[in-house]
């Protein structure tokens, strides 16, 4: 690469990157590329135009229901727990707290990097996550159901001890990484109303609170369906992106056949023409005709 410098410009710099990556510098770059400094490295950041592989038609749908406990359940019974991330974060937590105590310039400085660690160990989850259920969809021939959970931090009410969980861990960056490597990768994508799908039985459509007594374990009271909750409401939201894909993709209706139009009937009265004077003149003809007396 070749830069622009205050001594002016330096040719034939090299860089390190993996062969993929090099592969697609070489194809698709566009524009410009940005020289960032982070932690005391160099990094470039370049900007690639990559084709969109054609959507395919899904054969169904796999329905991802996203959480705190469990990550990622797919209705397949896939399950991303976050048992060990959790561990990763208290102690993360506790370190914080003791450098928070000192409150000294070189703990401040040790506060900010260990936040962006932390934001890069969260984004390698959800990468990897994203990129699992990706490659089983395109395997498998089916589209991506994910749940819309915009707001969710305002509408959902959790205990003290995991409010800090639910307000430091990226849903939305999970959903996004979903979505553009679906894109990528030509799989359909789509998300469906969130409300109820861990309430709803997938079997006989009961929806009620008391189906699901506690966090882990669903009952229906109808028909006796039992399992874990998240992959019941994976399977609601599979059920849901099937509806929803088929409702968006389905073709307008041709417009109705109009017959030949009647054109005495449909042509507008004009001031001069012989309907429109006799239309003046017979009201006023009959009620003379009443008002002269008979012989």
């Amino acid at each position: 690469m070749s830069i622009w410098t205050l001594d002016g410009r330096l040719k034939s710099i090299r860089f390190a990157c993996s062969p993929a990556a090099l592969k697609q510098l070489a194809e698709s770059r566009k524009g410009e590329t940005d020289l960032t400094a982070r932690d005391g490295k160099l990094f470039l950041v370049a900007t690639i135009d990559l084709p969109e592989p054609e959507v395919f038609e899904p054969k169904g749908f796999i329905g991802v229901d996203r959480g705190i406990t469990n990550l990622a359940t797919t209705s397949d019974g896939d399950n991303h727990s976050g048992r060990r991330l959790g561990r990763y974060r208290r102690w993360q937590a506790r370190k914080r707290a003791e450098l928070q105590a000192r409150q000294t310039r070189s703990a401040k400085q040790l506060l900010n990097k260990r936040a962006r660690r932390k934001a890069r160990h969260a984004t390698h989850i959800n990468h990897t996550i994203s990129k699992t259920v990706v490659a089983v969809a395109q395997r498998t021939e089916r589209g991506i159901a994910l749940e819309e959970l915009g707001g969710i931090r305002e509408r959902v009410t959790v205990p003290r001890d995991q409010r800090a969980r639910q307000s430091s861990w990226p849903f939305h960056q999970l959903g996004s990484f979903i979505a553009y490597k679906a894109k990528r990768a030509g799989v359909p994508f789509i998300e469906v109303d969130p409300a109820y799908t861990s309430q709803r039985c997938p079997r006989c459509g009961h929806t009620g609170r008391a189906n699901r007594r506690t966090r882990d374990h669903f009952h229906c009271r109808r028909c006796g369906l039992a399992g874990p909750a998240d992959h019941v409401a994976g399977a609601n939201i599979a059920t849901r992106g099937a509806t929803a894909w088929v409702f968006v993709n389905m073709p307008y209706p041709a417009p109705p056949e109009r017959g030949p139009a009647d054109v005495t009937r449909d042509r507008p009265a004009v001031g001069g023409s012989r309907e429109h004077k006799q239309s003046r003149i017979e009201p006023s003809q009959q009620a003379l005709g009443r008002s002269q007396p008979s012989s």
